[in-house]
């Protein structure tokens, strides 16, 4: 249970810190990406500007007003200057034609005015100067003209690997790093969790040790106030004349007997369930044959069923025809477990299928051989133990919590129901508990199947051989 609990409280403290990275990391991805384009974006700003400050504008005719570029004085100087930092120009004419350029093929993209930056893709067959890197480019597109006069448009464009590069290599670093703490956030978290724990555990060891300590305890003058009573009993002899005098007395001493025999059950019982939970209970599994069990719990129990003329059966499933081994026949509802937790777990279940089954009602046993199938291809045998009633059935709502210690059923839910039963209902509510111990014990499972006003059935599966 501990051990539980500390994996999970180092798994929250290890996914509550890898979120925190991831956001953290992501954050400084997105800044840093950022920065670089906006680097990227007025590097080709200022190259627009110096590239326009630098145009050779002249007239078209000395006797006209229109003006042109001259394209070979103007861009002769800016070639040589963009080269070193892979930034190419692009001069387009104002109907868009391109007049000249860096790149050694066109990219052939259509112009319109962005002052912004944007990124643009270029197909394989228009790749550039840059060989395989680039298939994406920044670009920046200005519009140069004089009073209404549109001269031409100025291209610059800058390689996107100067983005997705370094990107790359602060994900790479990124994710190592983030990695990196994540392990070690793991590490001190199940450490952290480990000693946080220590308190509880420790605590928890002193509860279960004081539990034990005081069930031990008390069996003993319970056991002697039992005796004692019953010595009196036995040794009370009254005349006809004492008889008034007496009769109170006898009564209180029976009724003392009765609290003392089942507050001896609930000592028991608390005793078994602190040694359980501190791992005191030794094993001593044995092979015992669940069938001759059975039989015994269900002669123990018919005396009971009598009285209430409920019908109890034991129903054991043949084993099939295939089967011819002798000696597997002999066990072949036999198992390795402990004989008298097992007698318990029986009695337990059968005794509550008949306390809670109105008169005249039926409870069956039934014992067979199934096989369970673990993984693709393992499979094991198992026993297969149901215990079915015509009882009052359980709500649905209650079946979750049916094994938890100390709950017992509203009673005001099965009012009518129970109603019908000669018998007392009442309870600790450790019964089912114990009984879920004991299977857990025995590495099988215990489920239930109930439905109110039709009755329950109990399964319990049991390895053949479970493991000592």
């Amino acid at each position: 249970m501990f051990s539980a609990t500390r994996r999970r409280l180092a798994l929250w403290y290890t996914a509550i810190t890898a979120l925190l990275l991831l956001l953290f990391a992501s954050g400084v991805y997105l800044y840093v990406r950022s920065t670089l384009i906006e680097r990227i974006d007025d590097t080709l700003n200022h190259v627009v500007e110096v590239v326009e400050r630098s145009l050779i504008i002249e007239p078209v005719n000395p006797d006209e007003d229109r003006l042109r570029i001259n394209v070979e004085d103007s861009f002769r100087d800016n070639a040589d200057t963009v080269e070193d930092d892979h930034i190419d120009l692009e001069w387009f004419s104002a109907t868009g034609e391109l007049l000249w350029s860096t790149l050694s093929e066109p990219l052939n993209i259509p112009i319109h005015a962005n002052l912004t930056g944007e990124t643009v893709h270029i197909i394989k067959e228009q790749q550039t100067d840059w060989g395989d890197n680039p298939l994406l480019l920044r670009q920046i597109t200005q519009r140069v003209e004089v009073g209404r006069q549109i001269l031409g448009y100025l291209r610059v464009s800058h390689p996107w690997f100067e983005v997705t590069k370094p990107s790359r290599q602060l994900i790479v670093d990124l994710a190592l790093g983030t990695g990196l703490m994540v392990l070690s956030v793991g590490a001190s978290g199940w450490f952290l969790s480990g000693k946080a724990m220590e308190p509880v555990y420790d605590s928890y060891q002193r509860l279960k040790q004081f539990t034990a300590d005081a069930s031990h305890e008390l069996r003993s003058p319970i056991a002697l106030i039992q005796t004692n009573v019953q010595v009196a009993l036995a040794d009370l002899e009254l005349t006809e004349s004492q008889v008034t005098n007496y009769s109170h007395y006898r009564q209180q001493l029976k009724l003392v007997e009765r609290l003392t025999k089942r507050l001896g059950t609930l000592v028991n019982d608390l005793l078994f369930l602190a040694r359980q939970d501190s791992g005191r209970i030794t094993q001593g599994f044995t092979p015992c044959p669940i069938d001759a069990l059975l039989m015994e719990v269900v002669e123990e129990q018919q005396l009971f069923a009598g009285e209430k003329q409920i019908h109890l059966a034991l129903q054991l499933i043949d084993p099939p025809t295939s089967v011819t081994d002798p000696q597997l026949l002999e066990t072949w509802f036999a198992c390795q477990g402990n004989w008298e937790q097992l007698v318990r777990l029986f009695t337990n279940l059968i005794g509550n299928a008949l306390h809670y089954t109105p008169n005249k009602g039926r409870v069956t046993v039934e014992l067979a051989q199934i096989e369970s199938v673990s993984g693709l291809r393992h499979s094991h045998n198992q026993l297969q133990i149901k215990v079915n009633d015509t009882g009052i059935g359980i709500p649905s709502e209650a079946l979750p919590k049916l094994f938890d210690r100390f709950y017992r059923l509203d009673p005001a839910r099965t009012h009518t129901q129970k109603n019908q039963l000669t018998a007392n209902t009442t309870g600790s509510g450790l019964g089912l508990a114990i009984a879920q111990a004991i299977v857990e014990n025995h590495q099988g499972q215990i489920q239930v199947e109930s439905k109110v006003g039709e009755g329950s059935a109990f399964i319990v599966t049991l390895p053949i051989n479970a493991e000592v």
